[in-house]
C-alpha cells in the first residue's frame, strides 16, 4: 500500500485532495493517506518538516500548503517566500532522500497576464507581484532537486472547505442589492474535487512534467458573478468595474487563461465545464 502525504489539509484544496484519495485510483488501488497542515510541523523549519516528512516516509508527497494572501504578501515577502520557496524546498529535499514523487501546486500568477491567448506550459514566466514570484521560485526550487515532479498551475480556485469568490459573492449578496466586480481579468475557476480528480489520475503515471488545470471555459470575474447569482436565483444588479478603477496592493494578471492541451495528450477524461463545475459546488454547500 502506498503511502501519500498530503500538505495544506486545512485548505480548499488540501482537504478535497485527502478526502478523493480516500477513495480506490483507477488501478483499484487503496493509499495510505496522510493529511497534516501547520499544527504538524512549520513549514518555515527545515529541521521540524525533515523529521516529520521523513518519519512517515511517504511514497508520494502531494504539496498543496502555501501563503496565499496576495496582496499581503506585498508587505510581508519575507514570510512568503520562507513558505512558498524555502517551505517548498524543504519538503522536496525530503522528497529526494526518500526517493519518493512529489506534486507541486502553483499558479496563473506565474505569468504577467498579457495578451489574451490561453498559456501553454512553456510560456515565458513573468510574475507581477511577491505572491507569484514566490511561487515561482518554489517551482524552481522542486525542479532543481526532485526528478519525479508534477507541477500542476491552477487559478481562481473554490472548494468547500475556505473562502473563494463564490462565498463571498453569495455572503456579499445578502446584505447589498448592488455589486461591482471586474470585468477585464479573464480566467477559469477551479472546482477543488475536479482537480483533486487529475491529481488522483496524474500520481497513477510517470507523465512527470508541469501542466495547467482549471475547469475549460473562459470567463471574467464579472461573468463568473452573474452566473453564481443565477444558478442561486439571487436578484441582484450586477456593475462592471475595470482593473484600473479597482485597486489592489498587489497587480493581477489581466490575462490567467490556462491551456489544458497537456493534460488531454496524456490521456486525462474530459475537465467539466466551469459552469457545471459551480452547479456541484452549489449543490455541495447545500447539503
Amino acid at each position: 500500500m502506498k503511502k501519500i502525504l498530503v500538505t495544506g489539509i486545512n485548505g480548499q484544496l488540501g482537504y478535497d485532495v485527502v478526502k478523493r484519495l480516500a477513495l480506490k485510483n483507477s488501478k483499484n488501488q487503496v493509499y495510505n493517506v496522510k493529511g497534516v497542515d501547520i499544527a504538524d510541523f512549520d513549514l518555515t523549519d527545515k529541521k521540524a518538516v525533515s523529521s516529520f516528512v521523513e518519519a512517515f516516509a511517504p511514497d508520494i508527497i502531494i504539496h498543496c500548503s502555501a501563503y496565499t494572501a496576495v496582496d499581503k504578501a506585498e508587505s510581508e515577502s519575507d514570510m512568503c517566500f520562507a513558505v512558498n520557496e524555502f517551505g517548498t524546498k524543504y519538503i522536496a529535499e525530503s522528497a529526494k532522500k526518500l526517493s519518493a514523487s512529489m506534486v507541486y501546486i502553483s499558479t496563473d500568477y506565474v505569468y504577467n497576464g498579457l495578451g489574451d491567448a490561453a498559456y501553454e506550459v512553456e510560456a515565458p514566466t513573468i510574475p507581477l507581484g511577491v505572491y507569484g514570484k514566490s511561487k515561482l521560485a518554489g517551482e524552481l526550487a522542486a525542479k532543481s532537486l526532485v526528478d519525479k515532479l508534477f507541477v500542476i498551475r491552477t487559478s481562481w480556485v473554490f472548494g468547500i472547505n475556505g473562502n473563494n469568490f463564490v462565498k463571498t459573492m453569495l455572503r456579499l449578496a445578502s446584505d447589498r442589492d448592488t455589486l461591482g466586480v471586474v470585468s477585464d481579468q479573464i480566467g477559469s475557476p477551479t472546482y477543488t474535487p475536479d482537480l483533486a480528480d487529475f491529481i488522483a489520475y496524474i500520481i497513477t503515471t510517470d507523465r512527470y512534467g508541469t501542466y495547467h488545470f482549471s475547469n475549460e471555459g473562459f470567463c471574467s470575474w464579472y461573468d463568473f458573478a452573474k452566473e453564481i447569482f443565477n444558478k442561486a436565483n439571487i436578484k441582484i444588479t450586477l456593475n462592471k468595474i475595470l482593473t484600473v478603477d479597482y485597486k489592489t496592493v498587489a497587480p493581477r494578471p489581466l490575462n490567467s487563461r490556462l491551456s489544458k492541451k497537456k493534460c488531454y495528450d496524456i490521456g486525462y477524461k474530459q475537465i467539466p465545464r466551469w459552469q457545471d463545475a459551480l452547479c456541484s459546488y452549489l449543490k455541495e454547500l447545500k447539503r
